[in-house]
């Protein structure tokens, strides 16, 4: 019944441990690509052929449900998976959704025509490739009309977290907020599109003030997952174990995941 978890490196343990705690009952692999990270910086194809090597090793350890908690991959990669390389008995979802219902107050399933929302300006902080892919504001006009969205690449963001420099990447966030108020001074809601974001979501919020929501996907995935398991159990694959899978160097990797999520966290060999 395990659920795999991918992300390009360790942001997506920040769903990972909302999904644990949503889901104690489900073992989940996690799977970080740390060798080919940071993925904001690749092309599609890169990121389309890294992503389906990664999902692929998941379903061998009896994955069949694969998040792709990696807002690049979701962005860049998984439509065409969906499309061309998904089989029928395996399922690959991305983290974009949760979000934007959350953001639009829709429930899960809701086909509905597009609608105006209360929230007019919406500040999106991503990496390029998703910024650059606008999977957001393509997903969001499904849903809603008249919202005005402005990206801001984050560039070096991820690369900062990923070395364990948290004060790089709170003068890098505090730059790239300043960037995107010169285009958008007021937005009243700011999305966090990068699963690395939330280890850094108290200095998001600062730097853009107390008066801007800020989504974050961590716990609004987790929420969406037990419901896509309830609504379909047979999903839940065959794995029993959890694990902990990495491209990188496995004793590297554990020590920056444990410092992450004050937890011992052991990595083993992809």
């Amino acid at each position: 019944m395990a659920v795999g978890i991918f992300d390009s490196g360790l942001g997506g343990l920040t769903v990972l441990e909302a999904a644990r705690k949503r889901l104690p009952e489900v073992p989940f692999v996690y799977f970080g690509d740390n060798l080919h990270a940071p993925y904001g910086v690749r092309d599609s194809d890169d990121i389309f052929g890294l992503t389906c090597s990664a999902v692929s090793r998941m379903w061998d350890e009896g994955c069949d449900l694969v998040i792709l908690a990696c807002n690049t991959a979701s962005a860049a990669a998984l439509r065409r998976m969906q499309e061309s390389w998904v089989p029928r008995d395996k399922r690959v979802l991305g983290v974009f959704v949760p979000l934007i219902e959350a953001l639009t107050e829709r429930q899960w399933g809701d086909n509905s025509p597009p609608r105006e929302v209360a929230v007019k300006n919406v500040a999106l902080f991503a990496t390029p490739a998703t910024v650059a892919s606008r999977a957001f504001q393509r997903e969001l006009a499904f849903r809603a009309i008249g919202v005005d969205v402005e990206a801001q690449a984050c560039g070096g963001v991820v690369d900062a977290i990923e070395e364990g420099d948290l004060i790089l990447a709170e003068a890098l966030v505090r730059s790239h907020v300043d960037a995107l108020k010169r285009k958008m001074p007021t937005p009243q809601a700011a999305i966090l599109g990068c699963t690395h974001y939330p280890l850094m979501e108290t200095v998001f919020q600062d730097a853009l003030g107390a008066d801007v929501m800020v989504f974050s996907q961590a716990n609004l995935v987790a929420e969406s997952l037990a419901d896509y398991l309830q609504r379909h159990p047979s999903m839940r694959g065959t794995g029993q174990e959890e694990k902990y899978l990495t491209t990188g160097d496995p004793r590297r990797v554990s020590d920056r995941a444990t410092q992450f999520l004050r937890r011992e966290v052991r990595f083993t060999q992809a």
